[in-house]
């Protein structure tokens, strides 16, 4: 894998557990995180979404739930310090400071 997209992956990751942070219930189905990464420049396949969001699973930065072929990705507690920057994990992009 290239370095560059050994970037994209480490940011994706991130801005998936942001926008989980975002939701009220810190989950949302794929499609949705797959707009919302679109949103901030991230392109991303349902299969790049899905590949993410196992590796954050695997981490224990994320659960996932399977309703009718839609995943549907929640975050941890663990997953929520990591979009906040309160915990850094390999991996994962880290938010920068804010302005």
């Amino acid at each position: 894998m290239s370095k560059y997209a050994a970037l994209v992956n480490e940011n994706r990751r991130l801005e998936i557990l942001r926008v989980l942070a975002q939701d009220p219930g810190y989950q949302l189905n794929e499609r949705l995180i797959q707009d919302a990464l679109g949103l901030v420049g991230i392109a991303s396949s349902v299969d790049q979404v899905r590949s993410a969001g196992a590796w954050l699973r695997e981490q224990g930065l994320a659960e996932i739930e399977e309703l009718s072929g839609i995943y549907l990705i929640r975050a941890t507690r663990r997953g929520l310090d990591v979009a906040e920057g309160r915990a850094v994990v390999p991996g994962v992009a880290r938010p920068l400071p804010e302005a």
